[in-house]
């Protein structure tokens, strides 16, 4: 089934997905345009929305609603982030399954596991279905978290303020789908100069966020212990848990965060920035990280 492990941008797909239509991050449509009142016809861009399924072997975990790109990233992201597995030396194999004939055709993407990490499926309380507007929630999953052993990320790490204004303007000018459509969202991580180590976009921030962890933990680079990640949009209780799962010290939004992220970042003290627009930016937890303010 599969016949390469880690086939995908980076690695090369060991799946000719190319043989049908594959899933694409951009759509192109016609529209009727209303301006000041005149109407006119053109082309628009649209965000692509489409589902994936993550399997472990023949057993199917997961859908989510995604925006196609780095689906490779986004599996192993959410396979570590979901507590599947807790190390990239569990993931054995990673490709996307070409036996399903032209309709799945890169919407499935399927992972070996090590024995120790193998899920047992009997007793997966809940069966993983993300929406691409929220991701997994519930009271199933946040129980699940609560019962997970969480260490409190790297507390040396430091970010000057005047460097993480200068944050939104870097993510804004490295969204490439995000400036055709308007309709994405991104998650990005900076060092602690500020430079830009990795972004990527989704349709679901928390898809977003998952990239970026899986790019990391098939790099090796987990935990992410001297990063600060930027996040599109608000700052939910599922990205902070994702965030702490990879050991990352900082999280910043351009909007607001919600009262259990709050809490979460509180209680495993993470820096949680929200409002993060201009010159101006609130600290709702881990307030000793940022220097010069």
């Amino acid at each position: 089934m599969l016949e390469q492990p880690f086939g995908d941008e980076r690695f090369g797909a060991s799946g000719d997905i190319s043989l049908a239509r594959k899933p694409r991050s951009l759509d192109l449509t016609q529209v009727s345009e209303w301006d000041d009142g005149k109407v006119a016809r053109k082309q628009d861009y649209l965000a692509a929305e489409e589902p994936l399924e993550i399997r472990v072997g023949d057993a199917p975990l997961s859908v989510t609603m995604r925006t196609p790109g780095h689906d490779l990233e986004l599996a192993a992201g959410f396979l570590f982030t979901e507590g599947i597995v807790t190390k990239r030396a569990q993931i054995l194999g990673l490709d996307y399954v070409i036996e399903d004939g032209a309709k799945n055709r890169g919407n499935v993407v399927c992972a070996v596991l090590s024995q120790d990490a193998a899920p047992d499926f009997e007793k997966i309380k809940r069966h993983f279905f993300a929406a691409s507007s929220c991701g997994i929630c519930g009271k199933a999953s946040i129980d699940s978290v609560r019962v997970r052993t969480l260490s409190p990320p790297n507390p040396d790490f430091r970010l000057d303020a005047e460097i993480l204004v200068g944050l939104p303007e870097a993510l804004r000018a490295s969204q490439a789908v995000f400036g055709r459509t308007g309709g994405l969202h991104a998650a990005a991580l900076f060092d602690a100069k500020g430079e830009l180590l990795v972004l990527r976009e989704d349709i679901g921030r928390h898809n977003a966020v998952d990239k970026v962890i899986g790019w990391a933990l098939l790099d090796n680079r987990v935990p992410l212990s001297d990063v600060a990640m930027l996040v599109s949009g608000r700052g939910g209780f599922e990205i902070v848990q994702k965030a702490i799962v990879a050991g990352v010290p900082m999280v910043a939004s351009v909007s607001a965060p919600s009262s259990l992220a709050v809490q979460l970042a509180r209680e495993l003290n993470q820096t949680l920035i929200g409002f993060l627009r201009g010159r101006r930016f609130v600290i709702y937890a881990g307030e000793e990280r940022i220097g010069g303010h």
